[in-house]
Order: C-alpha cells, then structure tokens, then sequence
C-alpha cells in the first residue's frame, strides 16, 4: 500500500533521525539491519530465536507458548516494569528447560544479531513502532491485535514488511483455527445460500475500575519508556496494565480488543476488506469511572459494490485445505450488491446473542451459521450441521515459526490484519465524531471530512514518532 502525500509531512525520517532520544538507537537498528541481511537464510531444522516484548499476560502465555516448540528458543523476554519479569522467565524455563534474558529496552533486542524475530504484545500504542523498527533492523514479527492504533500506522507497517522483506504475523488465531476456516468454507461455499448480513459481538460483565488519582510510578518501572510515543501524562493506575485498553492515547477500546479478532472472522466470511459508510452509537451508559471508551457500543458497517458469493448446488460442512482471503474468482456475473456487518459490545451484562457470549453469526437465505472459539452450527435447516472446537493458539504460532524459515506467508499476515484492525479504528472514528462517516477505499481518506481525517493519525511524542517504512 502506498504512503500518502499527507502522511509523509506528518511524520517525517528527518524527524525520526534528528530525535535525539530515539537517534542511537535509529542508528544501531540500521547497522543490525546490515549484519541481518548479511546472514543465511535459516534451514527448516534450525532453531528460530525470539524475544518476547510485553510479557505480564498475553506476553507471557505467547512467551511460554513459542518456548513449548521444538524449533523455537525464546532468548530473551522484555518489559518495562520488571515486577512481571520472573513469572515470564519461569514460564519459558518450564517450556523450554532453561531460562531467558531479562530485557527492560526492546531497543536491546532489535541491536541483538542473534535474535531473529520479535513477539510484539504490548499495549496497542507501541504495536507499530516496535514492528517497524524491528523490520528495519532485519526481524521478523509477531504482533498482538489490533496491530495498530490509528490507520495510518496499519499503512506503514504494511509498507516496511514489504521493503525489508519481513515476515510480520498478526496474533489473529482464528485464521489457523480449522473450525474457524470450516465454518467460513460452508458460508463462502454457498452452503446456507446467499449472505449478506454478518454480526459480531462480545457480551460480559468487566468490573468498574474506579477513580484513581495520580502518583509515582511503581518501583521498577520505567514509566517514561512505557509511554513512547504517547503523550505526557503523570502515572495513574487506572491508565496502566491491562486498564490502558480504555484511554484513547494507549488503546482501542474494546471494539479494538475483542473485535478485531470477531469483525476479522465476519468480513473473512463475507468476503469483504474496506467498507464504504460507518454508523456508530453508544456510550459509557454502566460505568462511571476514570474509562474513556464506551461499555456499550453498536457500529454498522456498509460494503457496497459486492458481488454475491458462488453458489454450490448441493451444501456440504466438508473443508478445504485452506479458505483464501479474496474471492473474486469464485464470485458471480451478478450485480454488485450491499453486504453489512454489525457489531455490539456491552461491558455490563452476561446476556450474549444467539446464546452466546462472543462469536459471529452469518445470516444465508437458507440457514444461519453462528461460530465462536467453542466451534460452529447451522440454524433453521432440517440437517444438524455442526463443528466441534479446533486447536488455535499453538497452530498460530507454529504457523509463524514455520513462516520465518521458509519465508511463505504465515496464516495471518500484516496486510489482511492491517484491514481488520482498520474496521476497529474507522468504527471508534464514527463514535468519537457522533454521527455517520463516508470512508473512500481507493484514497483510503474520509475524502473532505478534516475532522474525521484527523483521527486517522495521531501525534507522537517527541523523540518517538514512527518512521517511514
């Protein structure tokens, strides 16, 4: 994907360059990038070195995940608070019978030539600049979604894996779960006839986190590192592990948290990328509180100029190897149609829809297909059709692992994650504005909306701006 004019003023290499707390380590990047590119290519028996950035929960349960395999070595694991450090290293040693490097700069690992790839799962401000910067310096990625945290990002990630010829893997687990491609084969197939209508959710009930006031930061911690490219702001509890997905400066709410994964499935389904309008309602109606994202939120996304799936003539649950992400060879001469996909969150009941707490549901003219992690099963027709659970979180790691030594792209590379991360941040842009946006695919704009366009970036720290690809 090509970078756009405006973007280049905004965040410029000058900037990147001349930043004098990021310059060395711009520097050692590019010298690692050398000595990298200078290195054979690994065999399919040779062992893959990682460092593990992020490691409190997600981290650490990736951490011990990739320790588990045989041909990978977790070398390293890296946090800025060091109080979550000893249960990461433990996790590791039990997976793998020998303890990792403790890291608290990731800078550390990027100007590292033995380590080979980066595991990425911090909050969702650091995504981008850390995937970057370690393309740059000649690794490949693994990083949590949503992958990015504004659009514009997505873009540059997309456009450094490209130029340095990376391998970069979004943590989308479903798309290595075989349920999951099952259930997307049946809708794709035609098997509950024509669908134009997909809706995901996630229903719970999260506890309040209260009004915290401001203090020092924690014994330990490098608060100023944690920040990066966000702004300034004296340390709060509230706005730090895991409650950080509620503040805009740091996170995506939880339409970046559980719908990117959800909204990934329903537009795989439908066979869609970019939509075209973007309705967006809701608020924080439960919780008063320090969060800043919405407990209720229902966004309408509109994909016009869609052509309907190819129908099959008898319907069959019998998978294919693999379900492509695009579908234009199967699709029909037929006029090009309007496909919609919904999406609901509610932080503050247990009352999911169709009986369920988290999953997406397809909606055919001849049946209704709900899948969740749990598996899938037809609705309103005479047959049961139904699939059981499959393994997700080690085929998805395996699959990258895999993608690293024989550079083939793994089950979820950045540009398919870099659109379904982009439904997440185009929704919250409708929310944040109140009212209905027009999104354009083809300049990847709002066209003359300034005030949507403006929330497609954000503005970084100085010292920490992203660099271009």
């Amino acid at each position: 994907m090509k970078t756009r004019e405006f973007l280049q003023h905004e965040i410029s290499r000058r900037q990147f360059l001349g930043s004098s707390a990021m310059n060395a380590a711009g520097v050692a990047a590019g010298m690692v990038g050398l000595a990298a590119a200078a290195m054979p290519k690994r065999s399919a028996s040779e062992r893959v070195r990682l460092g593990v950035i992020g490691v409190r929960s997600q981290g650490r349960f990736l951490a011990g995940t990739f320790a588990g395999l045989p041909d990978a070595d977790v070398a390293a694991v890296c946090d800025v608070d060091e109080n979550v450090l000893p249960a990461a290293v433990r996790a590791v040693e039990d997976a793998q019978g020998r303890p990792p490097v403790r890291v608290r700069d990731f800078r550390r690992l990027l100007d590292d030539p033995s380590i080979d790839a980066v595991v990425v799962a911090t909050p969702d401000h650091w995504h981008a600049l850390m995937t970057v910067l370690a393309c740059q310096a000649g690794k490949d990625v693994y990083v949590e979604m949503p992958v990015s945290h504004n659009l514009r990002e997505g873009e540059q990630m997309v456009a450094a894996a490209a130029r340095h010829d990376r391998i970069v893997q979004a943590g989308l687990h479903q798309r290595s779960g075989e349920h999951f491609r099952t259930a997307v084969e049946m809708v794709r197939g035609g098997g509950i006839g024509d669908v134009r209508l997909a809706r995901a959710w996630i229903v719970h009930r999260r506890k309040p986190i209260g009004v915290k006031p401001d203090g020092p930061a924690p014994r330990g911690v490098d608060y100023d590192l944690w920040l990066g490219p966000a702004p300034t702001r004296p340390f709060n509890p509230n706005r730090f592990h895991h409650n950080w997905h509620w503040f805009w400066d740091y996170g995506t709410g939880e339409l970046g948290n559980w719908g990117s994964h959800l909204l990934d499935v329903a537009r795989w389904g439908l066979g869609v990328d970019w939509p075209t309008r973007i309705a967006a309602t809701g608020g924080k109606f439960y919780f008063q509180d320090d969060q800043e994202t919405p407990d209720t939120l229902m966004v309408n996304y509109e994909f016009t100029g869609c052509r309907p799936l190819a129908p099959r003539a008898e319907p069959s649950n019998e998978p294919r190897s693999s379900v492509p992400d695009h579908i234009a060879d199967r699709a029909t001469d037929g006029s090009p149609a309007t496909k919609t996909i919904l999406w609901e969150h509610r932080l503050w009941s247990n009352h999911g829809l169709e009986g369920r707490s988290a999953a997406v549901a397809f909606y055919g003219e001849n049946g209704t297909l709900v899948v969740d992690r749990g598996g899938w099963k037809v609705y309103d027709r005479r047959e049961t059709i139904t699939s059981d659970t499959s393994e997700q979180a080690v085929a998805h790691c395996r699959s990258f692992i895999d993608a690293v030594k024989t550079r083939e792209q793994p089950a979820a590379g950045i540009e398919l994650a870099h659109v379904s991360s982009g439904l997440c941040h185009l929704g919250n842009v409708a929310y944040r504005l109140g009212r209905e946006v027009a999104f354009d695919p083809e300049t990847m704009t709002f066209g003359a909306d300034a005030s949507a366009n403006s929330l497609l970036v954000r503005d970084y720290r100085r010292g920490w701006e992203l660099p271009i690809a």
